[in-house]
Order: structure tokens, then C-alpha cells, then sequence
């Protein structure tokens, strides 16, 4: 019998760094499917789309339904609301799409990904390092999401599941576009970059991707940082 290609799902893999991934998982031949409720045009065929909110647990567990097995799930779904989100219903938004979306997600996959002895990476900031006065939901959910990778690393290791995350600096995404288009507020970001330039989601995807693989066996319990050394200056 020939064992199937592995199989992710990601969350928010319509666009950005969670296109990125998808894209990066499919060169490598794995099977993809994105869920979320946006996608680019001109998103590869290779990458099966299905429109679900990523807060509806069933709905998402529907779109994988007939696949067989399940080697990696990745949270990338996300959403900042700047300035709002100093308001009860907007924090609460954020911290639903951001943690408990990809928590209920983690656990509901998470017979599929102990059969495969797969392996999780959830979506953290540089924000969860920082604070931030318009967006205290982001990067409470970011925190929020490093601590739970922790915990779920720790809880599941036994059963053979990884669980890392990655903490992206500045990306070239359309969440970073409002802060890109201040040329005064672009110019101070790239004075602190190290590397002096803001990551494509590509090089997001790149450590994703290795972190889903076997090169990571031995990783569990982490948050990398891929910030070009924003966040040690």
C-alpha cells in the first residue's frame, strides 16, 4: 500500500504568511488545504481552499473530513483591529480569532495528528515580547499563544505531537500595510531592523515548514523569533 503524501491544514492559508506556508508545504509535496474566510486570486490549484470562519470548530473539521491522515496544523488566521481594540467586543474578536480559534482547532485534530505523530505551529508575534497602546488585544493574543504552545507541547508531548511557534517581526503582508504606509513610522522600524529590511512571508513559511518536519524531531515547547533581530536591539 502506498502511504499517502503528509497532509496540513491551515488556518488563514488564503493569504499572507499563511499562503506562504501553504505554498512552501506544496513544493515540498505535501497535501494542503487552507481554510479561512479570504484568499488571494490567484492562489496555487495545489492549494485546496475552503471559505469557513475559523471560530466555527465543525466547519473546519468538515473540510478535512475526508481526507486520510493529518501530519501538521498551523494557526495562521489572525486579526488586529489598531485602536478598537480598547474596546470589550473588538478585544474579545481578537483574542477569539487569535487563541481560542486555534486552541479548539489543536484539540479537536489532535486524535488525526497522534495517529501521525504530527505536529502543530501556532502563530505568535514579536508583539507578544512588546506592548503596544492601539492593539493591547494583539498582543495579548500573541502572549496568549506563546503560553499555550507551552502548555500544549508539554500536555501532548507524551502522545508524540510537537508544538512550536513562531514569532514573525515585521512581514510584508496586507496586516503590516497601514504601519508600511507611514513613511515616518516605516522609516524608525527599519532603523531598529538589524538586517535592515522587513521578511517576506516566504521566509516565515520557510521556518514553518521546518518546523512541521522531521529536522525538528527534537523541538517542542518553543517560540522562534523571525524578526531580523528587531526584538534584541
Amino acid at each position: 500500500m502506498i502511504k499517502p503524501h503528509p497532509l496540513a491544514l491551515i488556518t488563514g492559508g488564503g493569504t499572507g504568511i499563511g499562503r506562504a506556508t501553504a505554498e512552501s508545504l506544496l513544493a515540498a509535496g505535501w497535501r494542503v488545504i487552507a481554510v479561512g474566510l479570504d484568499r488571494d486570486d490567484d492562489l496555487p490549484e495545489g492549494i485546496r481552499f475552503h471559505k469557513a470562519d475559523v471560530t466555527n470548530t465543525n466547519a473546519i473539521l468538515a473540510a478535512i473530513d475526508s481526507e486520510e491522515g493529518l501530519d501538521g496544523f498551523v494557526h495562521c488566521a489572525g486579526i488586529l483591529r489598531h485602536e478598537r481594540e480598547w474596546q470589550i467586543a473588538d478585544f474579545d474578536a481578537v483574542m477569539q480569532v487569535n487563541v481560542s480559534a486555534g486552541f479548539a482547532l489543536a484539540n479537536a485534530l489532535l486524535p488525526r495528528l497522534e495517529v501521525a505523530r504530527g505536529s502543530i505551529v501556532m502563530l505568535a508575534s514579536m508583539w507578544a515580547i512588546f506592548g503596544s497602546a492601539g492593539a493591547p488585544a494583539y498582543t495579548a493574543s500573541k502572549g496568549a499563544v506563546a503560553a499555550l504552545t507551552r502548555s500544549m507541547a508539554v500536555a501532548w508531548a507524551s502522545k508524540g505531537v510537537r508544538v512550536n511557534s513562531v514569532a514573525p517581526g515585521w512581514v510584508e503582508t496586507r496586516m503590516s500595510a497601514r504601519a508600511r504606509a507611514d513613511l515616518e513610522r516605516a522609516a524608525r522600524i527599519n532603523g531598529r531592523i538589524p538586517m535592515g529590511r522587513w521578511a517576506q512571508p516566504s521566509e516565515v513559511a520557510s521556518v514553518i515548514r521546518f518546523l512541521l518536519s522531521p529536522d525538528a524531531a527534537y523541538v517542542t515547547g518553543t517560540m522562534l523569533p523571525i524578526d531580523g533581530g528587531y526584538s534584541v536591539c
